[in-house]
């Protein structure tokens, strides 16, 4: 790539970022106003962990905290994506200027299907944080049926999966240090079961600032990684998506003015599947989001160790709250999980270009 593309591209993801991180910023007074006239918080401190055990624990730790500051504070991240990108498009679509051209992002072949993904996965979880905030519905604490929220996640990854193999011609998966292998047809259902898999991390939106450093780091390392590959358009995107995030992080570290939602980590973690796939990265993912992962992993190992053994592994499952169980600050929590993030999101991104 000449010197002066490399420049432009670099102006582009770095400019769009910064453009998306002040946007959210001046759009967050509107939204705490909204969250806090309306009170969309829980009235009901959940008396059950997000393993589903039944622990006063759990609702001590967290009793004063839950009824007083607003969920849905993700809509500050899906927005202002979505708005960032449906600006420059029109901008390039209505004006003459080479320079909106360049930066609009939203292309076929790399930004249509994370966009969708992002806003079908955000208001799923938005009617979920509505139906909690009134105590509505039959989850822990109120909400969409598990099973519907499932259903719905599993109907977004076979429509990526289709859009990955007949459309984008798709079939192919990337080992580091090993090569490509020809996985045919079969790309489709390992898609479905990866957007399944990672869609169970969001168990990480769990303390203040928790989520949204975290996922910083995660889209940052996979903005690097498309970069790297001259998928600038998605480069561009993860920096959109990335400058958000940070602005969000500003209002929700301790003490947060409101907490992400499901209708933020739900469009996070989808979208995040996709982008692992468009870059080729999907073997890498494990390391890069490590932090979800093991939080993860420890809800399943939980659940496991009562099931075999009757007693639990952990004081509370996801492991984050382990930690603060006995004894650890949630800030001291937060920012050791955000050093962690860090590190595993740089070892990833060194393993995924390096591999090549």
């Amino acid at each position: 790539m000449p010197e002066s593309e490399i420049i432009l591209s670099v102006a582009k993801v770095f400019g769009l970022a910064a453009a998306s991180f002040f946007t959210a910023i001046a759009l967050t007074p509107v939204l705490t106003h909204f969250l806090y006239k309306y009170k969309l918080w829980r009235k009901f401190a959940r008396t059950q962990s997000p393993d589903g055990s039944a622990t006063p624990l759990f609702n001590e730790l967290h009793k004063e905290r839950e009824v007083n500051v607003p969920r849905m504070g993700g809509i500050l991240i899906w927005f202002t994506t979505l708005f960032v990108a449906i600006l420059f498009l029109f901008l390039s679509d209505l004006t003459d200027f080479v320079f909106f051209d360049k930066l609009n992002f939203v292309s076929r072949n790399q930004t249509w299907l994370p966009l969708f993904t992002l806003l079908a996965a955000s208001l799923l979880g938005f009617s979920d944080d509505i139906l909690q905030v009134f105590n509505r519905g039959s989850y822990i604490a109120g909400g969409l049926p598990f099973r519907l929220r499932f259903f719905v996640v599993f109907a977004i990854a076979l429509i990526g999966g289709y859009w990955f193999f007949f459309r984008l011609g798709s079939h192919t998966l990337f080992i580091p240090f090993v090569g490509s292998i020809d996985i045919g047809l079969w790309f489709i259902p390992f898609f479905v079961v990866t957007m399944l898999a990672t869609f169970s991390t969001s168990v990480i939106d769990g303390l203040d600032g928790l989520a949204g450093g975290v996922f910083a780091s995660i889209f940052a390392a996979y903005g690097g990684i498309a970069f790297f590959q001259n998928q600038i358009d998605l480069a561009a995107f993860s920096g959109v998506l990335l400058g958000s995030l940070l602005a969000f992080l500003w209002f929700n570290i301790p003490p947060a003015r409101f907490y992400m939602g499901e209708t933020g980590i739900l469009g996070l973690t989808t979208t995040l599947t996709v982008v692992a796939f468009l870059t080729d990265s999907v073997f890498v993912l494990p390391i890069i989001a490590f932090v979800p992962a093991a939080d993860a992993l420890s809800v399943i190992l939980q659940f496991a160790s009562k099931r075999l053994r009757g007693k639990k592994l952990f004081l509370i499952a996801p492991i984050h709250h382990h930690f603060e169980a006995i004894g650890w600050p949630h800030y001291k929590v937060t920012m050791r999980f955000w050093v962690i993030s860090f590190v595993f999101a740089i070892v990833g991104m060194v393993i995924a270009l390096l591999g090549r």
